[in-house]
């Protein structure tokens, strides 16, 4: 955001990191300085020129089509979005949005030490979320065709499940996805730190050296005048996943940078959940959108604030909905 020559914005960095379907949440702060982000880098332009896979690259393929296949095999990763052998209460909603939204998995400051903080505020975006997406030089045109339609649909069904402005444009975005390789690590942190300047350490330690685990992450940043509520984006896919693993990272990505940056074990059916279930949105998960962008509740909500009227919602008052 820029507020001027030199502006001095606090940020909060979540970084929200999908390994072996694991959320981490590891929120830290820093300050930024400096103006508006500088034009993408020629390499990490959208042109044809592609490289041949590094050894390390394609040793993560191989990696990543075995456990995908694993996977499947165990009738995880499932698309179906819930089923009747999956039903869920009110009550279920209740309780999952809560430690979904409202609990950080995560020690902020801490890198990957799990939280023991009680409750946070509620954060989401107040703006229209302009999404554009960036690829290494390294990835196919494939990748690129594929995963451009994927998010442009998956945008404009956040917006109507959220009624909230989100759209893919590349024009004055918001929310960055970049998909990688790899071969493209040097310039995705680069990259990381033009959108995000004065990032701290521990973050661009995790985006420089990723274990194979973590096969995609979200950033999310907030300013100190609107505390309650997300500025900035950044989502950052391996492109050496295989189709269905790629989709699914983007729909829990995309998700958690609207403002559910947590997992629940109760949570199911959903993809906020270490459980590797379910690869995509499921209709439980639309319940927690709705509620996250719910006219009722409000950004910087506590959650003894937010708790009833969570239940009135859900419950169908009307004098609530």
């Amino acid at each position: 955001m820029n507020r001027g020559a030199r502006p001095t914005i606090r940020a909060l960095a979540c970084v929200g990191a999908l390994g072996a379907m694991v959320a981490l949440n590891a929120c830290t702060m820093f300050e930024r300085v400096g103006a508006k982000p500088q034009a993408r880098p020629a390499n990490l332009d959208t042109s044809a020129a592609r490289a041949v896979p590094s050894p390390d690259s394609e040793a993560l393929t191989r990696y990543y089509t075995r456990l995908q296949s694993h996977l499947l095999a165990q009738d995880l990763l499932r698309t179906g979005g819930g089923g009747v052998d999956t039903p869920y209460s009110p009550e279920d909603v209740a309780r999952n949005f809560e430690r979904i939204a409202f609990y950080n998995e995560y020690a902020r400051g801490a890198g990957l030490r799990a939280s023991n903080e009680g409750p946070d505020i509620l954060r989401r975006w107040e703006k229209p979320v302009r999404m554009s997406v960036e690829y290494g030089d390294t990835v196919t045109e494939e990748v690129r065709d594929t995963d451009t339609r994927v998010i442009r649909d998956y945008a404009a069904r956040l917006s109507r499940i959220t009624g909230h402005s989100i759209s893919l444009n590349d024009r004055n975005s918001n929310f960055h996805v970049i998909v990688s390789t790899e071969d493209d690590r040097d310039a995705i942190v680069e990259r990381v730190k033009e959108l995000a300047p004065g990032i701290g350490s521990a973050t661009v330690g995790i985006i420089r050296n990723p274990p194979r685990s973590i096969y995609c992450l979200v950033l999310t940043f907030i300013s100190p005048d609107t505390p309650a509520t997300y500025d900035k984006a950044i989502a950052l896919i391996r492109a050496e996943q295989p189709g269905l693993m790629r989709q699914s990272c983007i729909h829990e990505e995309l998700a958690q940078g609207l403002g559910l940056g947590n997992d629940s074990a109760t949570a199911r059916p959903s993809i906020f959940n270490d459980d590797e279930e379910f690869a995509l949105l499921t209709s439980h998960d639309e319940e927690l959108l709705r509620l996250l962008y719910h006219p009722t509740l409000k950004p910087g909500m506590s959650l003894n604030q937010a708790r009833p009227l969570i239940s009135r919602i859900l419950n169908g008052d009307p004098g609530q909905i």
